[in-house]
């Protein structure tokens, strides 16, 4: 880029006086003068609500500390489906009685995928990429070890994704189901999901989508597109904090055929039954396992509530500017440098974060986290710039890649 067009290019400043979302930054809490000068890691964990401390105060106080066990009955054993109501309504496009919120990424994963893969006799191979998250596939390896299952290898281009074309070929009577993250955690490719999808229905098998790159920060509509079943955290784009618990759609066409393979009492019919043998509950209550983790709930229930006042149409249009800004200060400041952009340029093919390359970023990024920059470091090269949209502004960014830029220059 030269000059020029640099100069044309509007200021951090200009940016962030003219987002019509830049009140909502006020929502977050933020640590004091000299502890962080640019958070670039919402990707991975994002920031707290200034109004978390309050509600978790007010939680211990009165719904824990003044009703106690009667808190069970008032509200909490459906605290898992009643979040996971509003996160579809608001963020997934997946009407009531689909999710539900408890367990870790990992143990919904096993659920879901494990469950797919029983409910098809016959059906006995699993299609997943290469490069999705080790959690994706570490857990996939596993239940193909239980089954005496094949898995079938998706060879994609790690920077540009998987697309249809790749499943071409690896598509079956055979295929159970297919598990792919919608959005790439390493470059941050945006799948076509609903393309996707539709070719994997046509061939009798079940789709699953790891959403955890993309729920919060890119509009969903998996009752639209057809999606079977879904797995997402809720501590990155969703702020409920690390550690806090994921969530699972499963489709309602879906949910009288699938059985969780993990019984427990919670999600059994008649749980203060005590009853003999386990019968599961009717509708996504079955796919719930042991006592929900009702205080990790609470801080993302008020993100959720942030993101319907807005909208995910708004964020993801922020999304995208910040994106757009952040790959424009790569190429002048760190391209030269010897940086490779590995995250798909078309903006419709990108998720939230950008991901740069270069074989000192290792170093660069324990550097920076030093100095309170704060990106994140995927090896063997790969430095992720995340973009929580409702939380960062422009001016964090210019920080962000400035500092990135000074600190591989005193490596180089």
């Amino acid at each position: 880029m030269n000059s020029t067009q640099q100069t044309q290019r509007p200021t951090s400043a200009e940016l962030d006086a003219a987002d019509p979302l830049a009140q909502q930054r006020e929502a977050f809490y933020s640590p004091g003068a000299g502890q962080l000068t640019a958070y670039l890691d919402g990707n991975s964990l994002g920031r707290p609500l200034k109004a978390t401390s309050a509600k978790l105060a007010s939680f211990v106080e009165d719904a824990w500390g003044s009703r106690l066990i009667r808190g069970w009955d008032e509200q909490w054993m459906d605290e898992p489906t009643t979040v996971g109501d509003r996160i579809g309504v608001v963020t997934l496009g997946a009407a009531a009685g689909q999710v539900t919120v408890g367990d870790s990424t990992s143990v919904m994963l096993y659920k879901l995928i494990r469950a797919a893969v029983d409910a098809q006799p016959g059906r006995d191979e699993i299609v997943v990429d290469r490069d999705n998250f080790p959690t994706d596939r570490f857990i996939i390896e596993g239940i193909a070890a239980e089954k005496g299952a094949t898995i079938k290898w998706v060879a994609s281009n790690p920077a540009s994704g998987v697309r249809t074309t790749d499943l071409e070929g690896l598509l079956s009577e055979r295929t159970a189901v297919v598990v792919l993250s919608h959005v790439a955690y390493r470059s941050g490719f945006l799948a076509d999901a609903a393309a996707i999808t539709a070719m994997v229905k046509e061939a009798g098998a079940l789709m699953l989508w790891d959403l955890c790159h993309s729920v919060g920060s890119v509009p969903l509509e998996l009752d639209a597109w057809g999606v079977d079943l879904a797995v997402g955290c809720t501590y990155k784009y969703l702020n409920g904090g690390p550690g806090s618990p994921a969530f699972a759609y499963v489709n309602a066409s879906q949910q009288d055929r699938l059985q969780q393979p993990i019984w427990g009492w919670m999600g059994a019919d008649n749980p203060f039954g005590m009853t003999e043998s386990y019968k599961p509950a009717r509708g996504i209550r079955s796919f719930i396992t042991g006592t929900p983790p009702v205080l990790a709930m609470q801080p993302l229930k008020d993100m959720v509530e942030l993101i319907a006042s807005v909208g995910m149409d708004a964020v993801r249009e922020k999304s995208i500017k910040l994106s757009e800004y952040a790959v424009a200060l790569a190429d002048d400041m760190l391209v030269p440098l010897g940086a490779e952009i590995v995250s798909p340029r078309n903006t419709a093919e990108r998720g939230s974060h950008i991901t740069v390359d270069h074989p000192l970023f290792g170093e660069v990024t324990q550097s920076l986290w030093e100095r309170g920059v704060i990106p994140d470091f995927r090896p063997p090269h790969g430095l992720r710039i995340g973009l929580s949209p409702l939380s960062t502004s422009y001016a964090e960014v210019e920080l962000g890649v400035t500092a990135i830029r000074d600190a591989l220059t005193e490596l180089l």
